[in-house]
């Protein structure tokens, strides 16, 4: 049986995606933030006949997405989706959002990313070279989104001084750095950060100051902090040279998480 959930279903609810941290980062974190009343965001259940929670389904404003941890009623959280016209996109790791794809009815933009989570770092090699990363605050915003632009893969983002300035004032979102010559050349962040979780994003060197080791240093000093806090890491990646280095550090694939754009 599939219904809307509300605040009273809060404790179950939570402890069902509270099970995979990493995994479920988006849905602790909307959960946190706005709860279940807001009228972007809507969740819904999928309970078996002994009312015990088998699946979940999250609408944050256009896109959807499912979590479960065996069965769920795939046929039913797609009949959700495709009743809103709001729909847009749908996420999710690749093993439960596959068992949606052949109730979809729309035609689909797919895009499969590699799912890696670190609750531990790993020893680095002592032949990195030492270099001073420095942790960003709020009057740095500017330029953390003026190193993105020079970015190929980041000019198409949407992120901008100022709602980099309030993620950062709400404890969502911290940047480690590296600066040359009062430049800032290199840089990782988190985003989505909650109680248990928090994803690494903007992994990045300017070309002329690559390899390095700038990029590695930013990411060590920024996932210490937050492991230190007791949270667990994740990151999406879909370049192997990217992710022998995460490897190295301590992150291990744990699935792959899979983005469609639906029309």
């Amino acid at each position: 049986m599939i219904r809307q959930l509300t605040a009273e279903d809060h404790e179950q609810c939570y402890a069902f995606v509270a099970k995979k941290p990493a995994e479920n980062l988006f849905f602790i974190g909307d959960i946190e933030a706005f709860g279940y009343s807001e009228p972007f965001q809507k969740i819904w259940g999928d309970f078996d006949d002994k009312g015990t929670l088998r699946g979940v389904l999250l609408k944050y404003e256009i896109n959807y997405i499912p979590y479960a941890d065996g069965d769920f009623d795939a046929e039913g959280f797609a009949e959700i989706m495709k009743g809103d016209p709001e729909w847009r996109m749908l996420s999710g790791l690749e093993e439960v959002t596959r068992k949606l794809e052949p109730f979809l009815d729309r035609t689909i933009q797919k895009r499969v990313l590699y799912y890696a989570k670190c609750d531990k770092l790993e020893q680095i090699a002592e032949r990195e070279s030492y270099v001073a990363v420095k942790r960003a605050v709020l009057e740095d915003a500017e330029r953390i989104i003026d190193l993105y632009r020079q970015i190929d893969e980041f000019t198409s983002g949407s992120d901008n001084a100022e709602s980099r300035r309030r993620n950062m004032e709400k404890g969502v979102s911290r940047t480690c750095y590296v600066e040359e010559n009062g430049l800032m050349v290199s840089a990782a962040s988190t985003a989505a950060e909650n109680t248990l979780s928090a994803m690494i994003v903007g992994v990045c060197t300017l070309n002329e100051h690559k390899r390095k080791g700038y990029a590695t240093r930013c990411m060590l000093k920024l996932c210490k902090e937050v492991l230190e806090e007791g949270r667990e890491l994740c990151l999406f990646y879909d370049n192997p040279e990217a992710g022998k280095i995460y490897k190295r550090i301590g992150f291990k694939d744990i699935g792959k998480w899979t983005m469609y754009n639906c029309s």
